[in-house]
């Protein structure tokens, strides 16, 4: 149990799984924004030793999953590590937050009771760097999929000064699109609206601050189209961005083939 006393966390727990070239630390924290426990997981590589300066980039999971998925399922810690060991990437902190576990997804915005926004943009950046040591104001990056995506997406655009550069892979780009997911109806997000509640919106409105970003999707994702009409909205508007396509459907091989393209994109902003 960590010691608390000077701690933004009421309590802290801390768990660490060694991998060949790094680690795997899981955190609980009892979360100022969601009044409630809430899991996080942090990837330190071998090279972070004696580092408090490293670039944070947090990957947000979609629908039905938590903190463990990214790692589980889409391998992205030791996609991270390769890319660092073979310097096509610096040493970064990878960190893997839960959405705050509510319904089949929070959609990572504001709820009544629970701001699941701010558990990612204000509670998970103080928790690695008081569970890793790392500079609270080091480089932040932001990216995710599904609804991980969108929430990259907004959050990147919306907190500009703390995520310098965001990205998604097939990414909800509508909190109206969560239907296609979740059983919860879309009443139960009653605190969300307007530019809240679409990405296109969250860019536009703070367009002239956002850092570079970048998104893609599969041409067998059900969300293709979607992503097609926020990329046309963005282009006509006049703003600056990058979107692939690639072959592939909504589904882990496509993701932890991918999300390559987002750590070294992240880098290239350094």
């Amino acid at each position: 149990m960590v010691d608390c006393r000077a701690s933004y966390f009421r309590t802290t727990e801390v768990g660490d799984i060694p991998c060949e070239r790094g680690m795997l630390r899981l955190v609980t924290v009892k979360s100022p924004a969601l009044k409630a426990r809430a899991d996080l997981s942090i990837y330190i590589p071998q090279q972070a030793e004696g580092r408090t300066d490293l670039p944070v980039v947090t990957l947000l999971h979609g629908v039905y999953g938590s903190h463990w998925i990214w790692s589980l399922m889409g391998k992205a810690h030791m996609t991270l590590q390769r890319l660092i060991d073979v310097g096509e990437v610096p040493p970064m902190l990878l960190v893997m937050p839960s959405d705050g576990l509510w319904g089949d997804g929070s959609g990572y915005v504001p709820h009544i009771d629970k701001d699941f926004e701010a558990w990612i943009s204000q509670d998970v950046p103080q928790a690695v760097s008081e569970n890793v040591g790392n500079d609270i104001d080091a480089p932040h990056f932001i990216g995710g999929l599904s609804m991980g995506g969108f929430g990259a997406l907004r959050l990147g655009a919306k907190y500009h000064d703390r995520y310098k550069a965001f990205a998604g892979h097939s990414s909800i780009t509508s909190l109206d699109q969560m239907p296609l997911f979740v059983e919860e109806p879309m009443e139960a997000y009653p605190a969300v609206e307007g530019i809240d509640r679409n990405v296109v919106d969250a860019i536009l409105a703070n367009c002239d601050s956002i850092g570079p970003f970048r998104f893609d999707c599969g041409v067998d994702d059900l969300l293709i189209k979607h992503n097609r009409t926020l990329a046309k909205a963005l282009g006509d508007a006049g703003v600056e961005f990058t979107y692939q396509e690639f072959p592939g459907g909504h589904e882990w091989s496509y993701w932890e083939t991918h999300v390559v393209k987002t750590f070294k994109f992240f880098a290239e902003q350094l």
